[in-house]
């Protein structure tokens, strides 16, 4: 026969020690997608959402998808009054705000996951020279770059997490297997990457809009996206020796999803199935980086609005370079979804919970 009284109790104390979580600027698409995880995420309560455009607007209203899921309005609160109601906080603001919020939450004991670039790049000069003046560069050493496949020990005892950039994470799980195990002349990678629209965010730019986007593909940003650094610093990591990329960035007429197709001339005579073993050795395990079949490649279609990483790999004997092609939600595995997977890492909970859903296919 049930105990109600144990039941409630354990509902009750469930509740009560339910990590309290608030996302500091979340009207954007990728506050929108932190909202959308969050709200069904079994360990967590959303306490506050913050936007100064919408304040005072419920999500609903700005958001009518999440109809029936809930109550919350956006708020237009100061840091300080954000940091009394949560024990962790997202910061899903534009490069060069980060740095000015994060310190108050950090310096009152909070776990803070930033999804800006502005603890990403450890050398504060190299930030600078792509960015502007860093205003709280004492926090760099205490921040972990956010990439769990490559830093699950670091990030588990952080409270500052620098969540990946959306290219980078594609292009690093891209080449980490191959830079491990020496495979390639890291002189050699050249980066083609195309996202979806939704990569721009969603303040309104004549580039993203409908008319100019649809039935065109193009590259942009060529020769200096500001993501370049932090690629080069993660693979230069991975090689254990400084290296430089050629990276062009495009953009799709798609809303989501990146595919990166990675080139790079072989250091050693490696058959096919010897190249794709080290890439299923390298990634036994992870909940969310598929290795494709030999033959088969990914899709975007695949992966859109999921966590998931797909890997394919290949071998073109005649230049004897390896091609790689990666393919990622920009919104999920390139920024919230992440965001999250650094979250439950942070917290001792399953890696994959709130983030288990399907990918959205047709």
């Amino acid at each position: 026969m049930l105990n109600t009284g144990r039941l409630l109790a354990s509902l009750f104390f469930g509740v009560l020690f339910m990590k309290k979580i608030a996302i500091y600027g979340a009207s954007g698409y990728t506050g929108l997608e932190l909202t959308k995880i969050l709200l069904t995420h079994p360990e967590v309560d959303l306490t506050m959402v913050t936007s100064r455009r919408f304040a005072g607007l419920p999500v609903t209203e700005v958001f009518p998808a999440l109809g029936g899921l809930t109550s919350l309005k956006y708020q237009n609160a100061t840091p300080q009054e954000v940091a009394s109601v949560c024990d962790i906080v997202f910061l899903a603001l534009p490069h060069g705000v980060s740095m000015d919020i994060a310190p108050v939450f950090f310096l009152s004991g909070k776990k803070v996951i930033d999804l800006s670039a502005d603890y990403r790049l450890r050398d504060v000069q190299e930030y600078e020279s792509w960015y502007v003046a860093h205003k709280s560069s004492n926090l760099l050493s205490d921040a972990v770059y956010g990439l769990p496949e490559l830093y699950r020990q670091e990030i588990k005892k952080a409270r500052l997490v620098a969540n990946p950039g959306c290219y980078p994470t594609s292009i690093i799980l891209g080449l980490a297997p191959a830079l491990k195990n020496n495979f390639l002349e890291i002189s050699s990678i050249i980066a083609d990457s195309a996202s979806g629209v939704s990569g721009a965010g969603r303040e309104p730019q004549i580039g993203s809009l409908f008319c100019e986007v649809d039935g065109g593909f193009k590259a942009y940003k060529i020769g200096k996206h500001r993501h370049t650094p932090e690629i080069e610093q993660e693979l230069s990591a991975l090689a254990g020796q400084k290296l430089n990329i050629t990276f062009t960035p495009h953009l799709l007429p798609v809303k989501r999803g990146i595919l990166s197709t990675i080139y790079a001339t072989l250091k050693k005579d490696l058959s096919l199935e010897q190249f794709y073993e080290a890439y299923c050795s390298f990634y036994e395990g992870e909940k969310f980086v598929r290795v494709c079949p030999i033959g088969e490649y990914p899709n975007i279609s695949s992966v859109c609005g999921s966590n998931y990483c797909d890997i394919g790999v290949t071998i073109d004997r005649r230049t004897k370079r390896a091609i790689i092609i990666s393919a990622i939600d920009n919104l999920v595995k390139g920024a919230a979804g992440q965001a999250v997977q650094n979250m439950n890492i942070m917290c001792g909970f399953h890696e994959d919970t709130g983030l288990r859903s399907v990918p959205l296919y047709p």
